[in-house]
């Protein structure tokens, strides 16, 4: 799995619902028809506030995520981005 560049600007896919639920939440997306499950809401935190930080480490800084945990996020943020469901922002 490609490693992402947490010190890129990222945002949810312009296609991209999102629905929350008490697991955490789906991602739908009308483009590709694909549907991601979030089960862990604080990824779905950082997810929600990628479009207000500069770089996806601070997204998951403002999610209160540090230190030990952050290449758990990176990868899922990997993933998301495999599947379309983040995308790099354009400046």
């Amino acid at each position: 799995m490609p490693a992402i560049d947490l010190d890129r600007a990222f945002d949810l896919h312009p296609q991209v619902a999102v629905r929350p639920e008490p697991f955490g939440a789906l991602l739908y997306h009308f483009g590709t028809r694909r549907l991601s499950f979030l089960k862990d809401r604080t990824l779905l935190a950082v997810v929600r506030s990628l479009a207000a930080e500069p770089t996806a480490r601070a997204a998951c800084t403002a999610a209160g995520i540090g230190g030990a945990e952050l290449p758990k996020y990176e990868k899922a943020l990997g993933v998301l981005v495999q599947s379309q469901m983040v995308v790099e922002r354009t400046p």
